[in-house]
């Protein structure tokens, strides 16, 4: 049987089935795509809940936003929770926990009910992301992690293409309710299934004996001890603050100024979405096609997606409405989620290898409550004072700050992976652009 064999360091290797790592990587992925329907489908109905419960667009925003919020809150805590007491056990729990709250979601009689059924969605997925990952690339050899890593985050954006599309389409024949009922049976059958073919004991478990590798350094630290790190942060969180709030508001915006039903409204916004996942996947190709010899050119790129997403996206909600301003909304988001793939490069290559896991954990953090948590509450909170299109209008400005935030960082990029590299080059694993011939330093 054709196997792949995993380098645990100084533990060996160990071989693991491809057939089975594949299907780990495919209920994985799964379960992400549950994930994002759980928390997506939620945009799909906002017509309907504001109708039937007189909603204002703040509430309707501190809706999506409270799950963002706790994904932001918790999903650093609870990753480390996750690997002390078992990642597979822990990714079933979750997913448990996000799908009964989303079926408690469907039976909310009230605005305060189902607020605390989306408090519950946020705590369920609050650390699935980083765990999901660290599950994936446990099983496939080191060779392979870039690619699975990309793939495994694209499942967000697809979950939301599906949550809202399908979730708009259920509503408008059954009713809201039923949008999430299905996305909550979706998630429980995986739930289910998933710890019944994923074994904690047939997958590699990853070497944490780099304690004190880093020339007897903390390798946390290197979390948050360079300006260059923390700028990847804080511009990643801003840029995603346009992408998250046009992917959630898109459909209120069809159905009041295109005067599109639910089910159609979902469906154009996911066709936006969709052009989300594109963009990130084709700008991270870009950026790593373009950089070979300059890494730091992966700064620059960033920063002009920053800066080109802001003028598309400004342009687009400036336009009447109809189909040239559909166009130019696509094309704006199809760049505003491209600095993924640079912030991603900029935080593996900036912190210690050892805590890679809980550095993106941190950059999670930071991508929800500087853009995903707050975006949607922000913008909700403008459209009840100027309405939902003037609200779009001034959405794209924050591109800007994320752009002086990446500039910030490039000024400070090559000194700081210097530093780090000195500290601790045995055990940094190089970004493939640097190593062009990806020869593999170890300690």
């Amino acid at each position: 049987m054709a196997t792949y064999h995993i380098d645990e360091g100084a533990a060996g290797e160990v071989a693991v089935p491809r057939r089975y790592a594949w299907i780990v990587f495919a209920l994985t992925f799964g379960l992400l795509i549950s994930d994002y329907m759980s928390r997506q489908v939620l945009n799909a109905v906002f017509p309907m809940l504001k109708g039937e419960w007189v909603l204002s667009d703040t509430q309707l925003g501190l809706l999506s936003g409270i799950v963002a919020l706790m994904v932001g809150l918790l999903t650093f805590p609870l990753s480390l929770l996750a690997d002390r007491f078992g990642r597979v056990k822990s990714l079933a729990l979750m997913a448990a926990l996000w799908s009964l709250a989303t079926l408690g979601c469907a039976l909310a009689q009230n605005y305060e009910q189902m607020f605390i059924a989306r408090f519950l969605v946020g705590v369920g997925e609050a650390a699935y992301g980083s765990v999901g990952i660290a599950v994936v690339v446990s099983v496939f050899p080191r060779e392979m992690r870039a690619t699975l890593s990309g793939a495994f985050i694209s499942g967000g954006l697809f979950g939301s293409v599906l949550g809202m599309a399908s979730g708009g389409l259920l509503a408008h024949w059954l009713g809201w309710r039923w949008a999430f009922a299905g996305m909550a049976l979706f998630g429980l059958l995986l739930a289910a299934l998933y710890p019944l073919v994923v074994k904690e004991s047939r997958i590699s478990t990853p070497c944490r004996g780099a304690k004190g590798s880093a020339g007897g350094r903390n390798p946390l630290r290197s979390l948050y001890s360079s300006r260059s790190v923390i700028s990847a942060y804080v511009g990643s969180g801003l840029q995603l603050f346009v992408g998250g709030t046009v992917i959630v508001w898109m459909p209120s915006y069809l159905n009041r100024y295109y005067g599109m039903e639910t089910d159609k409204a979902g469906a154009a916004a996911a066709i936006i979405v969709l052009c989300s996942g594109a963009g990130m996947i084709l700008c991270g190709m870009l950026s790593d096609r373009l950089c070979k010899a300059r890494p730091d050119r992966k700064i620059s790129l960033a920063i002009g997606y920053c800066i080109g997403s802001c003028a598309l996206l400004s342009l687009a909600f400036a336009l009447p409405f109809g189909l040239p301003q559909l166009v130019l909304i696509c094309l704006g988001m199809f760049i505003a989620t491209g600095t993924s793939g640079p912030a991603g490069a900029m935080v593996a290559n900036l912190t210690h290898a050892s805590v890679h896991g809980t550095a993106f954990a941190t950059l999670t953090l930071a991508n929800n409550l500087l853009g995903l948590a707050p975006g949607p509450f922000i913008t909700g909170k403008v459209s009840d004072h100027i309405g939902l299109d003037n609200a779009f209008r001034l959405v794209p400005l924050i591109s800007i700050a994320a752009a002086m935030v990446f500039l910030y960082a490039r000024r400070h990029y090559h000194k700081d992976v210097a530093r780090l590299e000195g500290e601790s080059s045995p055990s940094i694993a190089p970004d493939p652009a640097i190593n062009e011939g990806h020869t593999e330093v170890r300690a």
